[in-house]
Order: C-alpha cells, then sequence, then structure tokens
C-alpha cells in the first residue's frame, strides 16, 4: 500500500492529465455517437426492417475486436486521437441506436395525433411530443455507451491514444520492477472511478432534462 500511495503522489499530475484526457475523449465520442444514433433512429424507427437493418448494422461493429478496428484505421487516420475517437463512436452507437428506436416507437400514436389534430407538423411533433417521451430511453443508452467507452478506452493505448490506458499498459509493459504494479492497478481503478462518477453526472442531466410526469412513467 506504502508504494501505491508513493507512485499516487509522485504522479498525480500526470494522472490528473491523463484522467482528464481520459473523460474528455469518452465525452466527445459520446456525444457524437448520440448524434449519429439518433438520426439514425429517426431516420428508421417507423420501418421494421429499416430499423433491423440499422441495429444488426451496429451490433456487427461491436463485434470488432477493438484491437483490430484500431489496427484497421491506424493506415488511414495515423495514430493517436482521431481513430480512437472514430473507434469509441463505432462502439457507442449500438446501445443508443436501440434506446432510441425503442424510445420513438413506444410514444403513445394517439398523443401523436392529437399533435397533429392542433396543427403540429411532422417536424414539431418529433421534436417537441416524440423525442422528449423517447428521452429517458435514449439517455439510458448513452449511460451504457459511456461506461463501455471507458473501458475500451484504456485499450486505445495500442494507438497511442490519450488517457488512463498509457498508465496501465506502461506497468504491465514492466512488470517485476517496483513500480509496475501499483502503476497498472492506479490506473485501472480510477478508470472505474470516472466511469462511476461519469455515470452520476448523466443521471443529474436526466432528472435536470426529463419532466416529472415522464420520469414517473420511466
Amino acid at each position: 500500500m506504502d508504494t501505491l500511495w508513493n507512485f499516487v503522489v509522485t504522479r498525480r499530475h500526470q494522472l490528473a492529465v491523463d484522467s482528464y484526457l481520459h473523460v474528455s475523449a469518452v465525452v466527445q465520442s459520446l456525444l457524437l455517437a448520440t448524434v449519429v444514433a439518433v438520426l439514425i433512429g429517426i431516420a428508421v424507427y417507423r420501418s421494421p426492417l429499416g430499423s433491423s437493418a440499422a441495429t444488426a448494422a451496429a451490433s456487427a461493429a461491436l463485434t470488432v475486436p477493438s484491437f483490430a478496428l484500431l489496427g484497421l484505421l491506424i493506415p488511414i487516420f495515423g495514430l493517436g486521437v482521431g481513430p480512437t475517437i472514430i473507434a469509441l463512436v463505432v462502439y457507442a452507437l449500438l446501445p443508443i441506436l436501440r434506446n432510441t428506436i425503442v424510445g420513438l416507437d413506444s410514444v403513445d400514436p394517439s398523443v401523436t395525433d392529437a399533435a397533429r389534430g392542433v396543427g403540429m407538423n411532422r417536424l414539431r411533433v418529433l421534436t417537441a411530443i416524440e423525442l422528449p417521451l423517447a428521452w429517458p430511453s435514449i439517455l439510458a443508452g448513452m449511460r451504457v455507451s459511456a461506461q463501455m467507452s471507458m473501458g475500451i478506452l484504456a485499450l486505445a493505448a495500442y494507438a497511442k491514444g490519450p488517457g488512463l490506458g498509457n498508465v496501465i499498459f506502461s506497468g504491465l509493459s514492466r512488470v517485476g520492477s517496483p513500480n509496475a504494479v501499483p502503476q497498472a492497478l492506479t490506473g485501472t481503478v480510477l478508470v472505474i472511478l470516472l466511469a462511476l462518477a461519469l455515470d452520476g453526472v448523466l443521471v443529474l442531466v436526466g432528472r435536470l432534462t426529463t419532466s416529472r410526469g415522464i420520469r414517473d412513467r420511466h
């Protein structure tokens, strides 16, 4: 424990920087994935065939091993942030897309019919009625994707990506030296703590952006 604590104290600045970069990369990729997944969900949710095809494509992408995907992206985008963010967006799509389709599809048709009856056009119904009602479901998908991305990003050290993966990989590559285990353990624990903290933030966002009536329904 003394060795672990000494490592944290002596490397606290670098750990803080790596933690910030880790969260930043996850948040950026999560926002990009949400925009893409919601737009696709809006485009296909009324079509069973389109919904199945979009979900199947996102599912297939999720089955590609992260090392393999990074290996395919590196020749095109080089090392660093580029391939890392793209890989995270790809892996984050499925939970958000699936929940977007489920959320939009579960909106009571009588509610949208009533909205059209008072003169709302299709876009207005979508933005004012359907998306707010589907938002808790979309946010639930974002929470799943955020937790997945936190872990997957650690592997992006393979592509010189940002974050705590560099701390973990550096420790594992020096197993046998005095600081190897504390370094790998510190990086792993920080990833877990950051994942829990980000999930808490998303829960708070949900409370602040969802009306009480909609929350009670879910």
